[in-house]
């Protein structure tokens, strides 16, 4: 405890403690002993093989933890190490209840050899069948390298703190040998590395104790199980019809005022979400991730709600590969655990260029497309300002199967924005001069990119005032409470573009 605290950092057992409500933490297998005889091994005593495992409760709910002891061994993860953490994987599967991992561990223990991968690929398996039954987060709370960084990989949420989480397949002393490339571990695979550039990580917090706050208030939000409806509640606007005076005046004002007169400027619209959730409570997911689209947990009218949402104040909100990596994630874990659906769209396309075309933006944009076509959960989306091309069907219009799509009066939906569209349409005759450019851009602006003609065509369930909008996602979303996918086809799973 002293070597951790020296550095700054808890103990494994603190983090525990410090983690879950007082007093609740029940360890289980503290007995075991690792069964290594080679390179000196069976000399060395290792409590608990470096692993503390066990249960307890969060908010009085109940939840398993296992938390890796980076002084013992250096938290190197054996098979026995690797079985403890695999068996209680297991454990909340089977008393359906969330699985919280903090990660401390170099890696595998090189003195077992293949014993020790053995010990990782069961948790792997462990992993990949908890998903999508009971939610799986891992707490990255110190250098965690080779085999050890996998198995957040799969969970569903991953926590990084700055100045404390490190995460790479190979530390930097190997990348100097192997490419000859110098640079620091926390260059290479630091908290805000992982939090703003590779997306590995959902959260970042300024210490432990923020972290371990954060988690506990993600656990307020989702369910605690597939089929747990605890945090499902919805208030009496299920029964009683939605008026101006079950809802703030105040934020019905203030929607109204939050789109800039002209078009191409950009705005925040974590002011919208504010606005359309009670008490404006929203708990981001990627915050640092891929900026030019939002995702999170809020609540509306009591019952949790996954929102995405384009930003129009980072990239105009387009959409590049990173982004639709994101919000199909997001989309898919609210999917597996019936969380409904809003989507904001306010998206001017999928971002063009070599760069992202060599990234493979079809192969990703697909991947959105996918998960929203796939999502049988409640799905309500606004238009909010534009909605162009194929962006417009990708943030999850009605031809991917929303239940409602509304549109706000001033929006704009077509192929592309008026002045790509007139110069292809009307090319010719704006070089030879006969037609006036303006002229042209404003009455295609007026006559096809109105929300009025895709009403017309039956591809917008109705166009709303802004300050309509809280009263129209709350009873739809209520109308939708016992939505049940009918249309399936029997298969085995379908094959998303990976």
């Amino acid at each position: 405890m002293e070597k951790q605290h020296k550095k700054g950092r808890l103990h494994a057992i603190e983090r525990i403690r410090a983690l879950l409500d007082k007093d609740s933490f029940v360890e289980i297998y503290s007995g075991v002993r690792h069964n290594c005889s080679e390179f000196g091994m069976d000399k060395k005593e290792i409590p608990y093989d470096g692993v503390i495992t066990g249960f307890g409760t969060i908010n009085g709910r109940q939840v398993a933890v296992y938390s890796q002891d980076f002084t013992l061994q250096g938290g190197s993860l054996g098979f026995l190490h690797g079985r403890k953490i695999a068996d209680i994987i297991e454990a909340a599967v089977n008393a359906r209840c969330p699985l919280i991992g903090i990660n401390d561990s170099g890696g595998a223990r090189i003195q077992e050899g293949v014993n020790a991968l053995a010990g990782y690929g069961e948790i792997f398996y462990n992993n990949v069948l908890a998903s999508g039954y009971i939610p799986q987060i891992s707490i990255i709370a110190g250098s965690c390298a080779g085999g050890a960084v996998y198995s957040p990989g799969i969970t569903d949420f991953v926590f990084t703190v700055k100045s404390l989480s490190l995460l790479f397949v190979t530390g930097a002393k190997v990348v100097k040998a192997a490419v000859n490339t110098d640079i620091t571990d926390e260059e290479l695979g630091g908290a805000e590395v992982h939090a703003e550039k590779s997306g590995v990580a959902h959260f970042l917090a300024e210490n432990e104790k923020d972290c371990f706050s954060t988690v506990r208030r993600l656990l307020d939000f989702i369910p605690h199980y597939y089929g747990d409806k605890m945090n499902q509640t919805r208030n009496d606007s299920r029964i009683i019809p939605w008026n101006k005076s079950n809802f703030s005046k105040s934020k019905l004002k203030k929607i109204t005022e939050i789109l800039p007169e002209k078009q191409n400027r950009c705005y925040d619209v974590h002011e919208i979400i504010d606005c359309l959730t009670d008490d404006g409570e929203f708990l981001e997911v990627h915050a640092g991730f891929a900026r030019n689209i939002v995702t999170g947990f809020a609540r509306i009218a009591g019952v949790v709600t996954g929102i995405i949402a384009n930003q129009s104040d980072h990239l105009g909100g387009v959409l590049d590969c990173d982004a639709s990596d994101k919000a199909a994630r997001f989309i898919r874990y609210c999917d597996a655990f019936d969380i409904q659906l809003l989507t904001l769209t306010d998206v001017p396309g999928f971002l063009p260029g070599p760069q992202e075309e060599q990234k493979g933006i079809i192969r990703h944009g697909a991947k959105l497309i996918y998960a929203y076509a796939e999502a049988t959960v409640p799905k309500v989306t606004v238009i909010l300002r534009k909605a162009y091309g194929g962006a417009y069907i990708a943030m999850c219009s009605r031809h991917l199967k929303a239940d409602f799509v509304f549109a706000w009066e001033s929006s704009e939906i077509a192929v592309m924005g008026a002045e790509g569209a007139v110069q292809i349409l009307y090319g010719k005759d704006l070089k030879s001069g006969s037609m006036e450019f303006e002229e042209k851009k404003e009455e295609y602006r007026k006559s096809f990119m109105n929300p009025w003609t895709a009403a017309k065509a039956g591809n917008i369930s109705e166009v709303i005032k802004p300050e309509e909008t809280r009263g129209k996602i709350e009873a739809a979303f209520a109308f939708l409470a016992d939505k049940k996918d009918t249309g399936k086809i029997r298969k085995k799973h379908g094959n998303i573009p990976l």
